[in-house]
């Protein structure tokens, strides 16, 4: 197993709280798994724990029933991943679905494109909170960012996180698919100046996703107290395991039970 001492990574205190607690999130040594490795991590080098809660089971996709997510669901409750990721929408039906499994319910805000005004992110953030969602993944305004407008971005971002308070964490979507490198540096330190607990690269729903090299340099674009999740293209246990070597701690995913159950077999 890999040593503590050999890591970066967090994850939050408890992270089977349940949806209806207030909390401040801190980050506990005890939890930690692995960051910036200088190695390829394997299956031998990480506990199943670890591997799932990496794991936000996202069921974001636009045609999915509730039918579809009541199954995503019981996938999310099944592998005790991080948490289950649902349309706003769909919030209150996956928190009575979840109720009881330690696994909560995270959401996203501005979803996919980023385009609404902060006071419509800002209300929508509230709501989802008020519905029973723990985790918010917002999408920034991709023109202000393309335009300059650092200001403009992370005042949203703080708007967002100021209204999470206790309640809720931040993670912040950047839609590098759209953005230069200069571009995600700058998002990544406007996310860290507005009190945001994640960068993510993603929506999954832009031309491409997750990379290896933007996830390098968001890793290294701010410091230890944020944490970065990688959406869009991690589809593997392999792929997992690659990302968690370079620092990542969370990524969203559709084929979670391909992967845990890949771990499984591994690890015997």
């Amino acid at each position: 197993m890999i040593r503590f001492s050999d890591c970066r990574y967090r994850q939050s205190d408890n992270p089977t709280i349940r949806p209806s607690t207030s909390v401040v999130y801190t980050f506990a040594p005890e939890l930690a798994t692995v960051v910036a490795m200088t190695t390829q991590l394997t299956a031998h080098d990480v506990t199943y724990e670890q591997v799932a809660k990496m794991i936000d089971h996202s069921l974001l996709r636009p045609e999915l029933t509730l039918d579809d997510v009541a199954e995503g669901c019981e996938i999310a409750a099944k592998y005790q991943v991080a948490s289950a990721t649902v349309k706003p929408a769909d919030i209150p039906f996956a928190v009575k679905a979840l109720e009881g499994s330690g696994v909560p319910v995270s959401t996203v805000v501005g979803f996919p494109h980023g385009s609404s005004t902060t006071r419509t992110k800002v209300f929508e953030a509230r709501q989802c909170i008020a519905d029973g969602a723990i985790e918010l993944d917002m999408v920034i305004n991709i023109g202000r960012m393309k335009g300059g407008d650092i200001d403009y971005v992370q005042n949203e971002i703080g708007a967002i996180v100021s209204e999470a308070g206790n309640d809720a964490i931040v993670k912040v979507i950047f839609e590098n698919a759209y953005l230069t490198d200069d571009e995600i540096v700058a998002a990544s330190k406007a996310t860290e100046a507005a009190g945001a607990a994640f960068t993510k690269t993603s929506t999954g729903f832009a031309p491409t996703g997750a990379t290896i090299e933007d996830l390098t340099l968001m890793r290294s674009s701010v410091s230890d107290a944020v944490e970065v999740k990688a959406a869009g293209g991690v589809r593997t246990l392999d792929g997992l395991l690659e990302v968690m070597s370079i620092g990542v701690t969370r990524i969203g995913a559709t084929r979670t039970d391909e992967m845990l159950e890949d771990y499984k077999r591994r690890t015997g």
